[in-house]
């Protein structure tokens, strides 16, 4: 047995098809006709331009809008003149090829996205290694390898998988994906889940136990992959197959089911989404609201600020998607962690604690965030439209936001424009100084969501994507649960809204503690709400008191996470 990462859910049986790229080999050649080499380099762009736009539309009619701006922001760094230019610029100013040239300087920017450590940028360095090989190959008219007309039955085996060759994958015939490299939050990874292909990642070793041919089954959750296993396994991953295909239809029955406590107990699940497209899986599985729309993704690969009618065009059909249904807008997330040229924001030596969010905000009322507050308000004229203010670590930050939203809404007024007059601005708790002052934030506040991610990584001070020090990052540790459940009880005792919008809000360990803590809001990834509403209604808020007194006696996040996991049979 080989074990890998699981990257997207799901049993998958079948036979390996082992696809392996030809290594391209780069010759340095000195040219003598520059325009002419300028302009090879220019049709092998176009070309790879239009291969992208197909697999954009084609990836749009298969697994969705969102899913296909993966290539559409591909297209975006093909037809970006900044990168363009440097590499017309190598050509001219060292007379080399055009593939010399295309190798140099992607290279550059993807050492350069691969070096800032956030997880955004990794992928930014994933994409520019992708687009540089397309238009390598396109210039020496290599074919890249046809996985759009495998057999059904194929397990794809690689080394990895680019986000062009994971767009092509028909999954009719694709039962399931093994990989040595890649990472759950790669592009890939995100396209095999849109897709629904089972696929592990990160299995080392792989490629040297696989031929064509082998049998393989394998899990997608726990990243378990068997090489010809015995009649025993192959039939006991088949009934986990069929049991999974039956849970799903099983979990169809709770769309248009409250999420009601089976003592009375009503809570709103919700999902976050990132992109106006996203609204339509939420419909799908029956979201009862939007608790976190990230704003920060319409500002991203582009080459300019969006407009403020842009925007409000976004905010606009989301609000009259959700047809009254609550849609909490964050205002703009970014700081010097993520890569938005036109911002003209300097590095930041530690940019989870420096110049970001609602810091950055403040700091740029005029052409970044008044635009926002007005689109936002604007757009709720059309629906349920909330605000919601991130990282705020003091009253005076929030104080500065809402009296900017007062002095718009005046600014509406006097233009005659129609608005939400009693729209509610609510804040983000995800530093350990929000939660401190919970209770002072509580009287002047209109609604709590609680971001788990970073307020545990800010609690715990874990940079969660350092592996060296990831066993410490869990929302199952006390001081974090503490938190959680001081946070909780601030809002309850002031009588506003509570919500998370993290990830443990669909974590089936962790729902228990948060009805047992008076939680009213879950908000997580679109395909969680039925699962989530399925434990909901299950559960007994008043028999869960008990359960969370014991949980928070224990002293340790891995003695309370096997509490749980023994409660909720797992």
């Amino acid at each position: 047995m080989y074990k890998g990462t699981g990257a997207s859910a799901g049993i998958g049986i079948g036979t390996a098809v082992v696809v392996e790229e030809s290594e391209l080999v780069i010759e340095r050649r000195e040219i003598s006709d520059i325009e002419a080499e300028i302009q090879r380099f220019r049709s092998a762009v176009d070309r790879t331009i239009a291969d992208t736009e197909r697999m954009a539309q084609d990836l749009a009619s298969r697994a969705g809008e969102k899913e296909a701006e993966i290539m559409q922001g591909h297209m975006l760094l093909l037809a970006d003149p900044m990168l363009t230019g440097e590499i017309e610029n190598a050509v001219r100013n060292e007379m080399v090829n055009s593939e010399t040239a295309i190798e140099n300087v992607c290279n550059m920017y993807a050492e350069m996205f691969a070096s800032m450590g956030d997880e955004l940028m990794q992928q930014r360095a994933a994409d520019m290694r992708d687009i540089k090989t397309r238009m390598q190959r396109s210039l020496m008219g290599i074919q890249s390898a046809d996985i759009a007309s495998l057999p059904a039955g194929s397990i794809l085996v690689a080394r990895d998988l680019t986000p062009s060759m994971t767009a092509g994958i028909n999954p009719a015939n694709v039962a399931g994906i093994v990989t040595e490299l890649g990472g759950r939050t790669s592009h890939s990874a995100i396209l095999a889940r849109a897709l629904e292909i089972p696929a592990v990642v990160a299995v080392t070793g792989l490629l040297a136990g696989v031929r064509d041919g082998d049998a393989i089954v394998l899990d997608g959750s726990s990243g378990d992959v068997y090489v010809n296993p015995d009649e025993e396994t192959r039939k006991a991953f088949a009934g986990r197959r069929t049991q999974l295909a039956d849970e799903k239809k099983e979990l169809e029955r709770y769309i248009g089911m409250p999420s009601v406590t089976r003592d009375g107990i009503r809570v709103e699940i919700a999902a976050n989404i990132g992109r106006p497209e996203d609204v339509d899986k939420v419909l799908q599985y029956d979201g009862e609201g939007i608790g976190l729309f990230r704003t920060e993704f319409l500002f991203m690969d582009r080459e300019e600020m969006p407009t403020e009618d842009e925007q409000l065009a976004a905010y606009r059909r989301v609000a009259e998607a959700m047809d009254g249904r609550p849609v909490i807008i964050r205002t703009l997330d970014i700081g010097g962690d993520k890569e938005i040229p036109y911002m003209g924001l300097e590095k930041d030596e530690n940019p989870f604690l420096g110049y970001r969010a609602i810091r950055f905000c403040l700091d740029r009322k005029e052409d970044v965030y008044k635009p926002q507050l007005r689109a936002i308000l604007r757009a709720s004229a059309y629906g349920n439209i909330r605000i919601m203010i991130p990282l705020v670590t003091c009253i005076e930050e929030y104080r500065q936001a809402r009296a900017l939203v007062e002095e718009i809404k005046g600014e509406l007024d006097s233009r005659g424009i129609p608005y939400k007059r009693d729209i509610q601005v609510g804040i983000m708790v995800e530093t350990a100084a929000a939660s401190l002052i919970a209770d002072i934030f509580a009287r002047e506040v209109d609604f709590f969501s609680i971001g788990t991610n970073d307020l545990t990584q800010y609690t715990m001070a874990v940079d969660r994507g350092n592996k060296k020090v990831s066993y410490l990052y869990s929302a199952f540790n006390p001081a974090v649960l503490r938190s959680i459940r001081h946070i909780i009880s601030c809002a309850r005792e002031a009588g506003i809204m509570v919500g998370m919008c993290g990830e443990a809000a669909s974590d089936p360990l962790m729902v228990p503690l948060l009805l047992a803590f008076g939680l009213n809001e879950f908000s997580m990834s679109a395909s969680a709400i039925l699962r989530t509403r399925r434990l909901v209604t299950g559960y007994s808020v008043k028999e869960l008191q008990a359960v969370a007194d014991e949980a928070m006696s224990f002293s340790t996040a891995a003695e309370i996470e096997q509490y749980m996991r023994k409660f909720a049979g797992m």
